[in-house]
């Protein structure tokens, strides 16, 4: 620590103004983290219907035929890693990037070819320093402004890759927003397109269905869109999480500097009592020589 008043008074001075920085960064994150929470509640709904009438879909027999829906032995997986352009959000984008890693290694491990296509640089910087995985596109990051439309480049992407089976699986990597203090980074899978049964989820099942006006033509409509809806409630989860972890980082950062002030400021006023003292005492004893 400085043993100057000077360098400390300078210090104070530096921390202060970072202290500027951080709060008006919590301020803003806390009024992005509000609508982007308000938007991600409002579409669960109609994701988890869309998710059940995947479901549906994926467990009939007239569907298996759907380019979309054909499930094939994996030998390529591509990931889809939804993280942030800026850092200063906690362990936000660190919690996506572990849950890729592990899932590449399990990859690893079965012979199975790992391919990845990025939203927002941080996953783009961090997969560009991996050995044996394929980077093969990077999205910019969507902003609060973004729409459901602003997807379909990626969607494009995804749908193209698997009908011409340059991969055979692709899952998305992002977090989901659980409440203001607790994130979870996940992994779901989306092409092809089957829901596996789960005791929490089951699949319904029919013993006989009709398309109108047929098979081809409902899924060929129905297909992208629920699988754009998944990824855009993908999206909007991770949004919310990311301005949460940020408002809670940037208030830490916060405290932390209003506690590393009062040390300074402690430190500050120590040395200057000690500064003030050795003046008196130089003083008394000059006065002291001289009256000798």
């Amino acid at each position: 620590m400085p043993s100057t008043t000077t360098a400390l008074k300078h210090r104070i001075g530096s921390v202060r103004n970072t202290r500027q920085i951080t709060k008006a960064m919590e301020l803003v994150s806390a009024s992005k983290m509000r609508r982007a929470q308000e938007k991600a509640k409002l579409s669960r709904d109609y994701q988890i219907a869309a998710y059940d009438l995947l479901a549906r879909l994926s467990s009939l027999k007239e569907t298996q035929i759907h380019p979309l829906f054909t499930r094939r032995q994996v030998r390529s997986r591509l990931y889809v890693i939804i993280t942030s352009n800026s850092g200063l959000a906690g362990a936000y984008n660190y919690n996506v990037l572990k849950a890729f890693t592990a899932n590449i290694s399990s990859d690893r491990t079965k012979g199975i070819v790992s391919r990845v296509i990025t939203v927002g640089s941080k996953g783009a910087q961090f997969v560009r320093r991996l050995e044996g995985v394929e980077l093969m596109a990077v999205y910019p990051a969507f902003g609060d402004d973004s729409s459901s439309n602003d997807l379909w480049p990626l969607l494009d992407t995804l749908i193209e890759l698997y009908r011409s089976k340059s991969i055979d699986e692709a899952s998305l990597v992002y977090t989901i927003f659980v409440s203001n203090l607790k994130q979870q980074a996940t992994v779901l899978d989306i092409l092809p397109a089957q829901v596996q049964e789960e005791e929490d989820h089951p699949v319904y099942k029919y013993s006989f269905t009709n398309f109108e006006p047929s098979v081809d033509v409902v899924l060929e409509s129905v297909a992208a869109r629920l699988l754009e809806i998944q990824i855009w409630q993908a999206v909007l989860e991770s949004l919310a999480s990311e301005h949460s972890m940020r408002m809670v980082a940037m208030k830490n950062a916060t405290d932390n500097a209003n506690d590393l002030i009062d040390d300074l400021q402690l430190a500050f006023n120590t040395a200057r009592q000690s500064a003030i003292t050795q003046e008196l005492a130089e003083i008394t004893g000059g006065a002291e020589a001289i009256g000798q």
